[in-house]
């Protein structure tokens, strides 16, 4: 069994940089779903970050698969990594701030942990078990104790909540059909996928052309969502998988919250609540359970102290 590998100055800097990505693709959600279609929006996103990887797809000397079969495992890909949990996290926040749905994004490790353990992936360890029910209370926390249960806050945590689940089984999707494809080739063939399947749910529920033309503000946070949101952020991912491995990418979901709460806060005018930092921190805590070195650590530390 490995050991997770030690991350250096320039590995930090690049999580850094992820969470800044990705937690910048909840804020330009976040403006751009205020003037189109949830699903509107997730096509402009799967489509545009094609578009902007595909000439560095060409470069690395990549071809496109030559069979049915071949694409099937990037259509499953697409399906369960871009087109249902964009759908879900884009339509949720439609109900809730850009900074809560961000935070409940940070379920994705709990979720992915529970779903590698029924399909004997990973096993379910002590540790692993008590991440799962602190990113539960993190959650419950979230959503409060007042008010409807059946409350629109409720139905938008829920919908972030699919999109989470969905990423976890991506991750089992991945581990069976694609391991050892080049990276950017999975990112670039899952996304023309993503762009296949959204089109034509798009062109039967939301009618594109029938949509007015949405603000200049809105088409620059679709074009911002693609390029630095996704595709971007897709190479500075799997350059940081490569580096420092997957125990240490997951950690730029402690960090993507607090990104993407400020700028909802600053450009947005939403308020942070003490409830959604509360919930933060014990998913945060959840995490660091999950990824065990932090805790083991502590254990070590406590138990040659004594």
């Amino acid at each position: 069994m490995q050991t997770a590998k030690t991350m250096d100055g320039q590995d930090w800097g690049l999580l850094i940089l992820l969470s800044v990505l990705w937690g910048g693709a909840y804020f330009f959600a976040g403006v751009a779903v205020k003037e189109l279609p949830p699903l509107t929006v997730v096509l402009a996103r799967v489509s545009l970050a094609t578009v902007a990887l595909l000439p560095l797809f060409w470069y690395l000397g990549h071809s496109l698969p030559k069979s049915i079969s071949g694409w099937l495992p990037y259509f499953g890909m697409g399906l369960l990594n871009n087109v249902l949990p964009f759908g879900f996290i884009f339509a949720g926040q439609t109900l809730i701030t850009v900074g809560l749905s961000s935070i409940i994004n940070a379920m994705t490790p709990l979720f992915t942990v529970l779903v590698m353990a029924s399909f004997q992936q990973e096993r379910l360890t002590v540790n692993r078990v008590i991440g799962v029910l602190l990113g539960v209370v993190g959650v419950a926390v979230l959503r409060g104790f007042e008010g409807p249960i059946d409350g629109s806050q409720t139905l938008g945590i829920a919908l972030c909540l699919a999109g989470a689940l969905s990423y976890g089984f991506a991750a089992l999707w991945g581990r069976k059909f694609l391991v050892g494809v080049a990276p950017v080739k999975s990112a670039t063939c899952q996304l023309m996928c993503s762009t296949l399947i959204i089109a034509v749910v798009v062109c039967l529920i939301d009618r594109p052309w029938t949509l007015p033309v949405p603000s200049q503000g809105a088409m620059w946070s679709l074009v911002a969502l693609a390029v630095f949101g996704t595709a971007v952020a897709y190479i500075v991912f799997f350059k940081i998988l490569v580096r420092a491995g997957a125990s240490n990418v997951m950690l730029v979901t402690l960090l993507i919250p607090v990104t993407a709460l400020i700028l909802g806060n600053v450009f947005l005018g939403e308020p942070i609540h003490s409830k959604e930092i509360i919930g933060a921190v014990i998913i945060g805590a959840g995490l660091l359970f999950i990824d065990g070195r932090v805790i083991n650590r502590l254990i070590g530390n406590y138990t040659a102290a004594n």
